[in-house]
């Protein structure tokens, strides 16, 4: 005789694997009337969860949380980690850590397993491009399973804790104008990133502010490593090109340019000025101070994780919160006014 399954029971019961995994493991999420539901369901089906099904991947209390990031190799996230696990370790949280890298299909894979898993609840950098589908997202409100977004998603009402993409990264277009440079261009991010989007539209606001003319040569579509930055930048600078500044989608991928500058006998900022995004710890240690906007990453954690466990604890009762976090122009001496 075929074993019973939890798909089984969600089938039978006409609900989601997750809100069966929510029934087994006593989470106060479901319904009375659908948890008695699905408790029938198993009794009628004989339904046995196998032991790790009904302790879930979680803590020895019980009690553990997600964390979905789109790159493992960049630091800017191990940075936000630390602020997120300053919370969890004090309300006696494990936190798990996962990395789509860019890719859609993998973000859902992991959502859906970290739910099955009945973790309390996720921290989510989510995917986002004209292509893609959230019903992911959607089955996570579906289900009442708490989490919280570090990029905000139109049409979705969440809780969200990000900056002000668009006017930080004119603020940073906006600095390389005002030291009398016209000839500059931006090195966009990835595209599964609205906030490579925002960036763009940043530098675009910053140049209707100035006599200076924006168009899609401004523009140079790159990525979010220190690998892209370099490339693109031997690649754009290999020409003789008029540019004599570069705003940057991420720390990464300036401190690629301006490897790839220096091979190529361009001095920053003496030839060319260069700006980066998000002021990582790391650039404490490269030669050249890299002008760059501070994204307050450990207080993105912390923030991110306190209204995920009012919600955990509410259980997702109150107000979605959409939290702005001040973001600092930080000038150092990678930019410079362009040679007369």
């Amino acid at each position: 005789m075929k074993n019973v399954t939890i798909d089984d029971v969600a089938d039978h019961a006409g609900v989601s694997k997750s809100t069966v995994s929510a029934v087994i493991n006593d989470r106060d999420v479901v319904k009375n009337s659908t948890r008695q539901r699905v408790l029938d369901t198993i009794e009628e089906l004989d339904y046995r969860p196998r032991g790790s099904a009904r302790r879930g991947f979680r803590a020895p209390n019980g009690r553990s949380l997600g964390f979905v990031i789109k790159e493992a190799e960049n630091p800017y996230y191990s940075e936000v980690l630390v602020g997120i696990q300053e919370v969890a370790n004090e309300q006696e949280y494990l936190t798990f850590v996962s990395s789509s890298e860019g890719n859609f299909d993998t973000e859902k894979q992991i959502i859906d397993q970290f739910s099955n898993k009945d973790l309390n609840g996720l921290i989510i950098t989510p995917i986002l491009n004209e292509n893609t589908d959230l019903s992911h997202i959607f089955e996570l409100k579906r289900n009442n399973i708490p989490f919280v977004l570090l990029e905000g998603i139109r049409g979705i009402q969440a809780n969200l804790v990000d900056i002000d993409n668009v006017e930080a990264s004119s603020r940073a277009a906006h600095h390389l104008i005002d030291l009398g440079h016209e000839n500059i261009v931006h090195f966009a991010g990835p595209e599964y990133s609205r906030h490579s989007s925002e960036r763009v539209e940043g530098n675009r606001r910053a140049f209707s502010r100035s006599p200076l003319i924006f168009d899609d040569d401004n523009v140079v579509q790159t990525g979010d490593s220190f690998e892209e930055g370099y490339r693109t930048a031997l690649d754009h600078f290999s020409d003789d090109v008029p540019t004599t500044a570069v705003t940057c989608y991420n720390d990464l991928v300036a401190l690629g340019t301006m490897k790839a500058l220096r091979e190529l006998g361009l001095a920053v900022p003496g030839d060319v000025s260069v700006v980066g995004f998000d002021d990582l710890n790391m650039l404490d240690y490269f030669p050249i101070p890299l002008t760059t906007v501070r994204v307050p990453k450990y207080e993105m954690g912390y923030k991110a994780t306190e209204l995920l466990m009012k919600e955990i604890q509410g259980n997702g009762a109150q107000t979605h919160q959409r939290i702005s976090l001040d973001a600092e122009l930080v000038v150092r001496s990678s930019t410079a006014s362009p040679e007369q």
